[in-house]
């Protein structure tokens, strides 16, 4: 059992979980990721890692409650336990060489932006962070982020806060400005990377997205979560989920991704009965 020693709500639906996993928080890297299973009959899921702290042994897990499990993670509190928690799953981000870097997160995608953002600066880099939300109400970690970065760009879809428009807008604009981006990050909604690599592309600036496919096993024996990338077959949870954005097939992953909706609409249905809703 992985107890669970701090809870947070950053917004509505965004929930941050603190849990006592000493050997994952030893030897976590940013970009992995943990599969996690609430009880024997869980389904298993994973989140990336967003924040570690190896002296307290503790991983933070940062969670949108969408469905089913994600809606049951944001009911626990400090003191409850989780099943499983294995990791670090995954390969690391490749940030090696990086000296002026823009990292793109995209709503609840800002919790995984992050530890790239944090590894960027304490290698050196001179990091720059655009993130996205519709609404100022949805906006998380902008200390945390502040805390990290150069300088920290906040849009809003409205306007409500930060600056009005998509994350692309301001890429563009700082990119067009001289910025001399060796590195692009984007993590967020599989639209929005897509674009972010369209941006980048006339640049010839290295673009990484972590992809978000269906996942079950963690070990790539399953081949649920498969995506195409420059034409190849690979697999996210052991060869990724980094992938070179200007070489990712997203109308693929896209359509792949919707494959359960209608069972998600159904687990979700039961979820809000189990609520008495």
């Amino acid at each position: 059992m992985f107890k669970i020693v701090n809870q947070r709500q950053l917004n509505d639906a965004v929930f941050l979980l603190e849990v006592e996993a000493p050997f994952v928080a030893k030897k976590a890297k940013a970009g992995q990721f943990v599969i996690l299973r609430m009880d024997e009959k869980g389904e298993r899921v994973p989140f990336t890692i967003a924040d570690t702290d190896p002296e307290k042994g503790t991983v933070t897990i940062i969670i949108q409650a969408v469905g089913y499990t994600t809606k049951m993670l944001s009911t626990l509190r400090a003191g409850d336990s989780i099943l499983d928690f294995a990791g670090p799953l995954g390969m690391p981000t490749e940030l090696e060489g990086a000296k002026r870097a823009c990292v793109i997160g995209g709503g609840v995608g800002c919790a995984i932006a992050y530890p790239s953002a944090k590894a960027l600066k304490a290698n050196g880099a001179h990091v720059d962070v655009i993130t996205g939300f519709r609404t100022k109400d949805l906006v998380i970690l902008e200390k945390e982020f502040q805390a990290v970065s150069d300088n920290l760009y906040v849009t809003t879809d409205d306007g409500s806060y930060g600056e009005k428009g998509f994350v692309t807008n301001k890429l563009k604009a700082l990119i067009e400005d001289g910025a001399n981006y060796d590195l692009v990050i984007a993590i967020g909604p599989v639209p929005m990377m897509k674009f972010v690599a369209e941006t980048t592309r006339p640049y010839g600036i290295k673009t990484l997205v972590s992809l978000n496919p269906i996942m079950i096993d963690g070990t790539g024996m399953c081949g649920c979560c498969r995506v195409t990338v420059d034409g190849k077959t690979r697999f996210a949870c052991v060869e990724g989920p980094d992938f070179d954005g200007h070489k990712v097939d997203f109308d693929e992953l896209m359509n792949r991704n919707s494959v359960y909706k209608e069972e998600e609409r159904e687990a979700d249905h039961k979820c809000k009965i189990g609520w008495g809703r």
